[in-house]
């Protein structure tokens, strides 16, 4: 990776995207961050330049194309190329049966976690393939290999980032950019809360890794962080599978 690297991260304002932020900014990244909701993230970008960085928020909803194609051109005017994209933004939807699911839940989660996925890689492979070089990382779950009942729709959503990543990182090869993945397990995010509902239903859920716990945001960025830099540089269409455990039966 370059010095200061120029850094894209969309779902940037809580959980995984913040804390990946944040681990950018102790490395003297550039970074522009991005999501739905101006006001706080306004608030990160200065929290960023507090801690050193030069940093910029740029509003956008991953799920519309030209919110998406502004984001990266306002990134290369900002700071002249990327370097890296970490496309954190997603959703997990309701928890129901299989039976119950409709077109609306279905779209709920596929926009934001599936074609938003496609819309940011499109333009970020538009830069990166004229730039020859650039690494981006996409945040799939334990879910992108296994089945959970009650989750069908973000099980399958998750299971379609990995199938793009691979993809793109095949097509992304011939003009040297990689294109890999990250695989958190259960992490401490209010994603989690909304999951488990309640501590007694945490403490189960959390009883089956075999750490015996969740894990950080800190700890997915820092698998972020290696993915997307040059310590992987021979590491393209893979999935790294940061999860306590979880996937190793």
């Amino acid at each position: 990776m370059t010095s200061k690297p120029v850094v894209l991260i969309t779902g940037a304002l809580t959980g995984i995207g913040r804390a990946a932020a944040l681990a950018f900014a102790h490395e003297n990244a550039r970074i522009v961050v991005s999501g739905r909701r101006a006001e706080e993230g306004r608030k990160l970008a200065a929290e960023l330049i507090a801690l050193g960085a030069e940093a910029e928020f740029i509003q956008a909803d991953v799920r519309f194309e030209d919110d998406v194609r502004n984001l990266v051109d306002g990134t290369v005017a900002r700071f002249g190329r990327l370097d890296v994209a970490v496309n954190s933004a997603g959703s997990e939807g309701e928890s129901v049966p299989v039976m119950e699911q409709t077109p609306e839940r279905y779209a709920a989660v596929f926009d934001t976690n599936v074609l938003g996925t496609l819309l940011s890689m499109k333009h970020e492979l538009r830069v990166m393939s004229a730039q020859g070089r650039g690494s981006i990382v996409n945040i799939s779950s334990t879910m992108g290999t296994r089945g959970a009942a009650g989750a069908s729709i973000y099980v399958a959503s998750k299971h379609a980032v990995e199938g793009l990543t691979k993809s793109a990182a095949l097509e992304a090869a011939a003009f040297g950019v990689r294109v890999n993945a990250v695989a958190p397990g259960p992490v401490q995010t209010p994603m989690l809360d909304r999951l488990t509902v309640n501590a007694e239903r945490k403490a189960a859920f959390l009883a089956g890794v075999p750490l015996k716990r969740a894990g950080t945001p800190e700890e997915m960025a820092d698998a972020i962080l290696f993915v997307s830099s040059d310590k992987s540089s021979f590491m393209t269409g893979e999935v790294l599978r940061v999860n306590g455990g979880r996937t190793a039966s």
